[in-house]
């Protein structure tokens, strides 16, 4: 692990930017993307805001990475409804960034007297933060995405970097051959060096996956922003900057990946990587006392079970009460579970209220929604949703945020209800798979 101390060296000033002392390495983590694929779970906040494993949310899997790796520097950019991630990241305390020298800092985008406008690229958005990175006048500078869920120690990634001599070092994951095509792919020498890049191939060479996350020597990352602000105004990682760094000959090097990681980009993946945690044993564990996720939670009391309340697998947070039967699901906090319900292989995010007697199966409930009493939820033929096909086509129903489901109804599967819905919304007291009620009444959000 980096020293946070030996990474902090005298104070300098450089061409006219005011230092905040040197340091070795920083990070910029990009958290400004809407997660479209998501549906009704990002209309009104960003992914990387999206609860996950109970009482987390996604971004602070990376903003943990960093402070267990010795990175006490992390400049976070928003951009997509940035109000529930703002609220949630504040000063970084949860994650022991809250510090003069460093910490953590929200970069919007912002407007001068010249220009300004929207992040329009993942390296768009750093490039229009040069003033601040220069701040710290860094060697070296880390890329993260805010919206995988992963534990890596970057401190290691960094030594490969100086060992090998890299101009710029990318995470690289082994993937199933048949999902190469989904990702962008290295191609790469006996010794990690990279000769080729191919993004989303839909034949590939290789199967050795990027994983977005990027360590470039600052003077060579700072040069290819500039340079390439000029030629495009989408300045773009995989599709600009790595390519053209590999054509002037930059030593770039793939640093091989083993453990888990998943891009939770769409329902389907958002439900198993959270299905992944309550495994018996489980493919990524939040229970280990190295390398813990840090998140920013009010305190609560501990979960109750009635007398007739059960848990059969699953993850449980503080403050729920469980008079029902759970099995295999995930609960954020201050979660209710009436008597006679049952809750399975779903996801229930704080604060929500499953009434008496109802069932729900491979469902997803966004923050403070109600259930009524004897609702079934979950059951029916597997029809791909009207709206949104390509969004919900895997059996998964979804309830968005502040949204209430009257007693007695029946929800078939890919179904999606958003907003405070009456007995009237539901034809013969049903919404058939593949079907949505989106009112108006939805967090302000029109569809």
């Amino acid at each position: 692990m980096l020293n946070s101390q030996s990474v902090c060296k005298k104070y300098t000033n450089t061409e006219g930017v005011i230092s905040l002392g040197k340091k070795e390495i920083i990070a910029m983590l990009l958290a400004g993307g809407q997660g479209s694929r998501l549906g009704v779970l990002t209309s009104h906040k960003a992914k990387p805001a999206v609860s996950f494993g109970g009482k987390y949310r996604i971004i602070d899997f990376p903003l943990s990475n960093c402070i267990n790796s010795g990175i006490d520097t992390v400049g976070v950019l928003t951009q997509y409804m940035p109000l529930q991630l703002n609220r949630h990241i504040g000063i970084g305390v949860p994650w022991d960034l809250d510090r003069r020298s460093g910490g953590a800092a929200i970069l919007a985008p912002f407007t001068t007297g010249a220009a300004g406008e929207w992040y329009r690229g993942t390296a768009d958005a750093i490039y229009q933060n040069i003033d601040y990175i220069e701040r710290y006048n860094p060697d070296y500078v880390l890329i993260l995405s805010g919206d995988h869920i992963y534990k890596m120690n970057y401190s290691r990634m960094l030594a490969f970097h100086k060992k090998m001599g890299c101009d710029v070092s990318i995470a690289a994951l082994t993937v199933d051959m048949e999902e190469a095509s989904r990702f962008g792919i290295m191609n790469v020498n006996d010794d990690h060096s990279i000769y080729e890049f191919e993004e989303k191939p839909k034949e590939p060479k290789s199967n050795l996956a990027n994983m977005g996350i990027y360590i470039f020597k600052w003077d060579v990352l700072r040069n290819a922003l500039e340079e390439g602000s000029h030629i495009h105004s989408d300045l773009d990682f995989g599709a600009h900057v790595l390519p053209e760094l590999l054509s002037q000959g930059k030593k770039m090097y793939a640093y091989p990946y083993s453990g888990y990681w998943k891009d939770v980009g769409t329902v389907e993946s958002y439900w198993e990587a959270n299905m992944d945690l309550q495994k018996t044993v489980p493919d990524f564990g939040l229970y280990e006392d190295f390398d813990k996720i840090y998140t920013d939670m009010e305190h609560q009391p501990p979960v109750f079970t009635g007398a007739q309340g059960e848990i059969q697998g699953g993850i449980a947070s503080d403050g729920c009460e469980i008079y029902g039967t759970v099995r295999n699901s995930v609960l954020g906090a201050n979660v209710y579970i009436a008597e006679g319900a049952v809750v399975e292989e779903s996801i229930i995010m704080s604060g929500c209220h499953i009434g008496r007697g109802s069932v729900l199966k491979r469902c997803i409930l966004d923050t403070d929604s109600t259930v009524g009493d004897n609702v079934k939820m979950g059951f029916g033929d597997d029809v791909a949703n009207a709206m949104q096909p390509k969004v919900y086509n895997t059996g998964i129903t979804v309830v968005g945020e502040s949204s209430s489901i009257p007693d007695g109804v029946e929800i078939g599967k890919n179904c999606v209800v958003f907003g405070i819905t009456s007995p009237s919304d539901y034809l013969d007291g049903a919404l058939l798979s593949g079907e949505s009620i989106i009112k108006e009444n939805a967090s302000g959000v029109i569809k």
